[in-house]
């Protein structure tokens, strides 16, 4: 099976559904971890690093899930919005901040990841299952 837009072959994952749960765990640490009480001895600036390694790892790890560009488009978009949500979420709390700046390092990472999903790095899942595979 191909992808019609950009001629990658689209695989199935043996374990779609236990790789997908585990992504939906990292979507609600990245949600529990924006809105959560920040401790007050973090340096701000480490966020902004945070922000943009978790929706870059974010972005990875469902483009190995949905492997056709139209789905991966889909998914960028919608980890943009999550990003953006987030922000007006923070700013109702009364101990986060709404920050534009937030919003363009989420809307990075998830670019980064997507860059990322064009290297081999977008065939780690496959590869865990073919190494559990082996040993079997």
């Amino acid at each position: 099976l191909r992808d019609s837009v950009s001629d990658v072959p689209v695989r199935t994952l043996r374990y779609y559904r236990v790789w997908s749960a585990i992504g939906w765990s990292f979507v609600a640490l990245v949600v529990y971890l924006s809105l959560m009480r920040a401790p007050s001895m973090l340096d701000p600036k480490v966020f902004d690093v945070g922000h943009l390694v978790a929706y870059a790892w974010l972005m990875l790890w469902f483009a190995q899930i949905h492997r056709p560009t139209g789905m991966r488009m889909l998914v960028a978009a919608l980890l943009c919005a999550l990003g953006i949500a987030i922000e007006f979420a923070q700013g109702m709390t009364g101990y986060r901040t709404f920050d534009y700046l937030d919003m363009i390092t989420n809307t990075l990472g998830v670019m980064v990841g997507l860059l990322l999903a064009r290297t081999p790095l977008q065939n780690a899942l496959e590869a865990i299952e073919r190494g559990m595979h082996r040993r079997a």
